[in-house]
């Protein structure tokens, strides 16, 4: 069943009763709502007058619901999640932290490929020219040693936002819009991680100490260019403010369409079938990360 998310962005009393999430509003005439728990997918809080049970916190992460918190800047700041998700955790922890070298280089590789295939996949379908990447995701090699994925990156960006436009976290717009769908993005590919029993904490490639999350950097890249199609789809509608309007679309990327062969599926949905093929690959049941395309 497809997850729901619930974006709260005015002051609220968030509770539990009858396993549903009870809504009651402060001072405005919003009327008061529930959703059956099992519904839910995605919480994510932005006002600072939003209070929560505890008793509602224990049911979210009883179903495996990830729950986001926005700082003051309104990104999401931190994410409550389950640290039993999976049955068979312990088992496949091991598999992770035992994988070898060649193996991460491998599944780098492949990480890097689907990347780049997917941004030249959205180049053509937006009128551009993706097949100017068609030679960099050919020819990555192991590990991605000679960076692929960067000289890639340089074409991609000009071909998507125009030549004068520079990906950089601090710089101007659309940049800040982009760091809150991939926010978005990460906090889902944690969840999907840690559903398939996976620690996000022990990454393929991505090592920075204070990193508590790098195995979902990792396998969120090749979705990346799903927030970016959104994105551009934003800015064409000229909103460039990250406002609560912008917020709520971009928080729809999570149920987009995504193909694979033979067959769609949402992308919170696609999340989960990419997880699970990793699993097989630390385990050595597969050799291949499952990735779906633009």
């Amino acid at each position: 069943m497809l997850k729901k998310a619930i974006y709260f962005s005015n002051p609220a009393k968030l509770s539990l009763k009858n396993n549903q999430l009870i809504v009651e509003y402060r001072d405005t005439d919003i009327p008061n709502r529930s959703v059956p728990i099992e519904d839910l997918g995605y919480v994510i809080i932005v006002n600072n007058q939003i209070s929560l049970t505890i008793p509602l916190m224990n049911a979210l992460v009883d179903n495996n619901t990830s729950l986001i918190i926005c700082s003051n800047n309104q990104m999401p700041h931190c994410m409550l999640q389950p640290l039993e998700a999976n049955t068979v955790q312990a088992e496949v922890y091991r598999a992770q932290i035992d994988a070898s070298l060649p193996l991460k280089k491998n599944l780098w590789k492949q990480i890097i490929e689907a990347k780049i295939k997917n941004q030249s996949k959205l180049l053509n379908k937006l009128g551009k020219d993706g097949d100017l990447l068609v030679p960099y995701y050919r020819n990555v090699k192991s590990g991605d040693s000679d960076n692929k994925e960067g000289a890639a990156a340089r074409i991609y960006w000009k071909q998507l936002f125009g030549d004068d436009f520079i990906r950089n976290r601090e710089g101007g717009d659309p940049n800040a819009v982009l760091n809150y769908g991939y926010a978005i993005l990460r906090a889902a590919v944690a969840r999907a991680l840690m559903g398939s029993g996976l620690s996000p904490a022990f990454g393929i490639f991505h090592r920075n100490r204070y990193n508590a999350f790098p195995l979902a950097d990792d396998i969120m890249e090749p979705y990346r260019p799903f927030v970016d199609e959104c994105v551009y789809n934003i800015l064409k509608l000229e909103e460039c403010e990250l406002n609560t309007k912008v917020k709520s679309e971009l928080v729809k990327v999570l149920f987009c369409d995504t193909s694979f062969p033979k067959m769609k599926r949402p992308l919170d949905v696609a999340l989960s079938m990419t997880t699970a093929s990793l699993v097989k690959c630390f385990s050595g049941e597969a050799k291949s990360i499952v990735y779906p395309s633009i």
